[in-house]
């Protein structure tokens, strides 16, 4: 499209040197004055060089904007790749925090529970040496205190359950037994 603009003013330029020259040839017949053909070639020339030097400066700012334009374009490409970037490592972090956190919350939940495995183990060996029953029923009991107040701190809490009517949303059935009495039957 600026190819056919420019091949329209190049003609345009032509006629327009055409015509002025042929008005100087009418003034140089009217005056009588005879004006050489070099004379005419060298104001035509001039005339061209003016335009030329127009379109040159036409061609040297559309250029400038070309080159502006491409220097935006590589600036927005890098800001783009770059953010880009960003995201990715944001994205491989915060993977590698979640795995992390998984690994290590199981971690302190065992570390934990390793005291009440202990307390087990000692009431186990002194359950096999026959030492007095009293003492082995305290220890078995300390270790039942300990793993609640441990699933307490957990956020596990018991559910009061016993001898309550049977509720398919709160309580699951493990075994089915029958009931005793009348009074137990549907219930925990």
């Amino acid at each position: 499209m600026s190819k056919e603009k420019n091949k329209q003013e190049e003609q345009k330029e032509m006629n327009t040197n055409q015509m002025e020259e042929k008005e100087v040839t009418k003034n140089s017949s009217s005056e009588g004055d005879e004006v050489s053909t070099a004379e005419k070639e060298k104001q035509s020339e001039e005339k061209h060089e003016d335009k030329k030097d127009k379109k040159k400066s036409k061609k040297d700012k559309d250029a400038d904007k070309i080159a502006e334009l491409e220097k935006q374009i590589e600036q927005m490409n890098d800001k783009y790749l770059r953010l880009s970037a960003e995201f990715d490592n944001y994205r491989r972090r915060t993977l590698k925090e979640k795995m992390e956190l998984t690994k290590t919350a199981g971690e302190s939940i065992l570390t934990n529970i390793l005291p009440v495995i202990d307390d087990f183990e000692r009431a186990i060996g002194s359950m096999e040496q026959g030492l007095e029953e009293n003492a082995v029923k305290d220890g078995v009991q300390l270790i039942y205190s300990k793993f609640k107040d441990f699933l307490n701190q957990n956020g596990i809490k018991e559910i009061e359950a016993n001898g309550t009517e049977f509720d398919t949303d709160l309580h699951e059935a493990l075994t089915k037994i029958p009931a005793p009495s009348e009074e137990l039957k549907g219930k925990v």
